[in-house]
């Protein structure tokens, strides 16, 4: 096998079939129905089962996907070790994250990131659990991660680095049922309806932990997308509780935001896979890093 058949491997994986990759990656269906068809051969293996337009991984070729990024991630430090390492004149670093981070730590990560490198290209992709996050970073998906958590992290292959530390806090309309300038203690919340994220996040896990408690409140609107957030508070649909990082936002936008009693923290880490990084990777990570812990890049 060979780097390019392993490259069209994994972007049927990652687009879902045949046609979408062919125009992904500016090639002619034909040319890589023969390449994966050799790839087959190869390993002996059938990889897919073409279920009409769309290309199902057998049980062989969802062993082969780990192994596959692994080639091409191998290949990619390679070739970042034969260029300017230090330099970064160029390359592409993906990362998947978490919607919540996005605006804060994210955005002063990707600004200081840029302004040092600029020719090295950014990729973020959603993930929408922690959970969600590890796996993509674990099985080669992404080279970092950035998810935000109350709860320990499992130890699934990746390395955890801790970013910082975020509360939660009470979005409310401008003419809301609580008063500007007062914490909202918990039991407050009673009786009024929410607009909540999908299980897995912390938010999430802080409303059930309510609903746990004896406290009734109720779900107005469950979204993954967690833009919708302040539309909807603004729009009198109901209350959202975000993390602090989205206070300036909500803001500026004329919404009220209020300290929550008692206080939750949530912690932010960037994962990344056991083993050498590119240095695009290190290098961001580095920036990324409290002052405290860097070394100097």
């Amino acid at each position: 096998m060979d780097f390019r058949q392993l490259t069209y491997f994994l972007a049927i994986v990652d687009h879902g079939g045949f046609n979408r990759a062919a125009a992904a990656l500016y090639v002619s269906q034909p040319t890589l129905s023969q390449a994966i068809q050799t790839l087959e051969r190869d390993v002996d293996a059938g990889l897919f089962h073409r279920i009409g337009r769309r290309a199902v991984l057998t049980e062989a070729g969802a062993a082969l996907v780990p192994r596959a990024r692994e080639a091409l991630h191998a290949l990619e430090l390679a070739r970042a070790g034969v260029g300017s390492v230090r330099e970064l004149r160029g390359g592409r670093l993906e990362m998947a994250t978490m919607a919540s981070p996005t605006i804060e730590p994210l955005s002063t990560m990707v600004q200081c990131f840029t302004e040092r490198f600029p020719a090295v290209s950014l990729s973020l992709r959603v993930a929408l659990t922690p959970e969600a996050v590890i796996e993509t970073v674990r099985t080669g998906g992404c080279e970092l991660g950035l998810l935000i958590t109350s709860s320990p992290l499992p130890d699934r292959d990746v390395v955890a680095h801790h970013v910082g530390d975020d509360r939660l806090v009470l979005v409310t309309p401008p003419d809301g049922p609580f008063p500007p300038g007062r914490a909202v203690r918990a039991e407050q919340l009673g009786g009024h309806r929410l607009i909540v994220g999908q299980r897995g996040t912390g938010i999430r896990a802080y409303v059930d932990d309510l609903k746990a408690q004896g406290v009734d409140v109720r779900i107005a609107v469950e979204t993954e997308h967690r833009m919708a957030f302040l539309p909807l508070v603004l729009g009198g649909v109901g209350l959202a509780v975000v993390t602090q990082s989205w206070a300036g936002l909500s803001e500026r936008s004329g919404a009220l935001v209020l300290d929550l009693e008692p206080a939750r923290v949530q912690h932010s880490f960037l994962v990344s896979r056991k083993g050498r990084l590119t240095p695009a990777a290190g290098a961001f990570l580095e920036i990324a890093r409290p002052p405290a812990h860097r070394t100097g890049l």
